[in-house]
């Protein structure tokens, strides 16, 4: 397997990573983070810890709301949907970050 990206890199991005992913359906933890290793194709892998620091400062910030499965879905898992506001700090962060790739690509 290659370099692992650092992580002092991503960690301003962790809200928008899991939006991103929140944009393509409710969700947990646990599918967020094996989608997250999917999607960098093993190379970012989110910590347990910062993944669920982000679902509560997203709840917060009333950009998720959450609830609870059915029984019927293997377990009680606490699942994850973006609000309206959810997707305009979504669009807004991307936007920043497609500026800011842009002039870091000009420095470099």
């Amino acid at each position: 397997m290659g370099a692992k990206i650092s992580s002092d890199l991503i960690r301003g991005h962790t809200d928008t990573i899991v939006l991103g992913i929140l944009k393509e359906g409710d969700s947990y933890g646990y599918e967020i983070y094996k989608k997250i290793i999917e999607k960098s194709e093993g190379q970012y892998e989110l910590k347990e810890a910062t993944l669920y620091s982000s679902f509560r400062r997203l709840e917060q910030e009333g950009c998720v709301t959450s609830y609870w499965g059915s029984e019927t879905q293997g377990g009680r898992r606490k699942y994850y949907s973006m609000t309206a506001s959810g997707e305009t700090l979504y669009k807004r962060n991307r936007d920043d970050w497609e500026f800011t790739k842009e002039v870091i690509d000009k420095l470099l």
